[in-house]
């Protein structure tokens, strides 16, 4: 008998449009009791807006997965290339207010 392993596996469609991508250099992530939601944007110099060019809501397990999934990459990219240096980060404070926002 013969194992197809193709059964248990995920098609993904990606379109040429999406595939292109959305450059983003600034990303918001406010959350609910219910879901987490990530705006990514774009900062240009001398421009006094950020543009919203994608907007993910997950579920807060999903969230949990991604954080993890990012971790993990970030470990495997340092190992290949050095680590990511974040020129000028400050240490990470509670937000005033507890208004649930955070940026990242």
């Amino acid at each position: 008998m013969e194992n197809n392993q193709n059964n248990n596996q995920l098609q993904i469609e990606l379109s040429p449009e999406v595939a292109q991508g959305q450059y983003a250099n600034f990303a918001i992530i406010t959350h609910s009791s219910s879901d987490f939601i990530v705006d990514f944007a774009r900062i240009l110099p001398g421009v006094p807006k950020a543009q919203v060019k994608s907007r993910v809501i997950l579920a807060p397990e999903h969230a949990k997965r991604l954080l993890q999934a990012l971790q993990e990459n970030i470990v495997r990219y340092e190992r290949a290339y050095g680590q990511i240096k974040i020129p000028n980060q400050q240490p990470r404070t509670a937000t005033p207010f507890n208004i649930g926002k955070g940026e990242a």
